[in-house]
């Protein structure tokens, strides 16, 4: 059954727009919180957001619909998407919510929610929540009315969470390491963790005001941050997304280290010292294929998924395997946490660069890609790769790759976008092929 509302990682959109309003945030709330009420106990829901001016309004919108069904909410304010996910666990509440657009502009938002357990919810839970969004929802009686309450340690909560996954044995004294912070969800952990641990930070992106989340800044603008490396002659350099759960690396030389050579370093790591479980990495079929045959010369696996993190852990679930992610840089440690977490992940690598005494620029850059372009084309509605004009390009394509690449093509989960993907031992060749299903896509839209 096709879902209305949640997309690959919740409800996003623009907000003060369908679905982002304030009345579906408090709909989402109480339709959330009648399907997690189960049992005679007092229900808790955890709630945090990043630093979007919005995030005040649908945080509020949040509480009163929770409240309105019964629940109690405990609200922990600015923390990363994965914080949000180990303190709903931690403090055994029902369910968790994180109230962010990861590394999408101010402009928009979104809701990601949690089961009990910390893990994103399964299809069944988001289609029996969007049956009640649009249904009739019983009101908590008067007496009965949940109550809100802020915590305030939960940072100091998720900074010790977040250091004791990096080796007991190491420390970062005299690395001086730049953290991007995007204005984002991790402006004030991220920093704090490397420094405790012996780091001389650099922290830029930590001075949110609302509107200037992931604003040239963050995992996936990593200019400023590669500037700032080689000018503050920094050992390496690290960007979070919005919410934290991305990562993205650069060299000393100011070079950028995406998520699959991250995913080779903390695989190759792990096998070194026996705790790559199920001999394979999951990551989706946007990984390089230069990834895959690194790994394989090694001895490890690799599993495709379709895109989307929560895709690649249910793979991860079912397989018995630790190490999954994306190329994007969302990298998932199941030994460590339910969910992409972007500052865990970077202290996996920099254990691993610790421990090899080796500079970043000849360390992290683990296999060389085959040339791969991603192109996105924006469309205003209906359903382009349905034109026959555009299938007949894409098969055209496909048969033109046949043995030498490989073509990636699907629709966007949270923006009326297509991604269009090739990649290939023929650069001239995969661009090529990419202009022309592009073109094609443009003139269906």
């Amino acid at each position: 059954m096709a879902r209305k509302y949640f997309g690959t990682d919740g409800i996003r959109g623009k907000t003060n727009q369908l679905p982002m309003t304030a009345a579906m945030a408090m709909q989402v709330g109480m339709a959330a919180g009648a399907h997690f009420r189960r049992g005679d106990h007092r229900h808790r829901v955890v709630i945090g957001k990043d630093t979007r001016l919005s995030g005040y309004m649908i945080e509020s919108a949040m509480v009163a619909g929770f409240t309105s069904v019964g629940m109690d909410v405990v609200l922990v304010g600015p923390m990363p998407t994965p914080a949000v996910a180990m303190l709903t666990h931690s403090m055994r509440a029902d369910m968790g919510v994180m109230i962010s657009a990861s590394h999408n502009p101010y402009g928009d938002n979104g809701i990601k929610l949690f089961g009990p357990d910390g893990y994103k919810l399964s299809d069944a839970d988001e289609l029996a929540i969007e049956a009640l969004i649009d249904g009739d929802i019983a009101l908590a009686p008067s007496a009965e009315i949940g109550r809100a309450r802020r915590v305030e340690d939960a940072r100091g909560r998720y900074i010790h969470f977040a250091k004791s996954t990096f080796p007991s044995e190491l420390r970062l004294d005299g690395m001086r390491i730049v953290v991007d912070c995007a204005n984002g969800a991790a402006y004030q952990v991220a920093p704090s963790a490397l420094w405790e641990l012996g780091a001389n930070v650099v922290a830029i992106g930590v001075e949110p005001n609302g509107k200037n989340i992931n604003a040239g800044v963050g995992s996936t603008a990593p200019d400023l941050l590669r500037e700032t490396v080689v000018a503050s002659g920094a050992a390496i350099g690290i960007a979070l997304d919005g919410d934290a759960d991305r990562l993205i690396v650069v060299d000393e030389t100011g070079r950028v280290v995406d998520g699959d050579q991250l995913m080779a370093v903390i695989a190759s790591g792990w096998q070194r010292q026996g705790k790559l479980v199920g001999g394979a990495l999951v990551t989706t079929v946007m990984s390089n294929l230069g990834l895959e045959r690194h790994l394989a010369g090694q001895g490890i696996g690799m599993l495709r998924t379709q895109v989307g993190d929560r895709y690649v852990l249910e793979a991860m679930r079912e397989k018995g395997i630790n190490v999954g992610g994306e190329q994007s840089g969302h990298i998932i440690l199941s030994d460590y946490a339910t969910t992409g977490d972007g500052l865990v992940a970077a202290l996996q690598v920099l254990g691993e660069l610790v421990t090899a005494g080796a500079p970043a620029s000849d360390f992290l850059h683990r296999f060389e890609p085959l040339p791969q372009l991603l192109k996105n084309v924006r469309f205003a509605g209906g359903k382009p790769l349905e034109a026959d004009s555009v299938k007949s390009v894409i098969a055209e394509a496909e048969a033109e790759l046949n043995g030498s690449g490989r073509l990636v093509i699907r629709p966007s989960g949270t923006e009326p976008v297509i991604r269009v993907m090739a990649e290939g031992d023929d650069r001239a060749q995969v661009e090529r092929v990419v202009d022309r299903i592009c073109d094609a896509v443009r003139a269906a839209a």
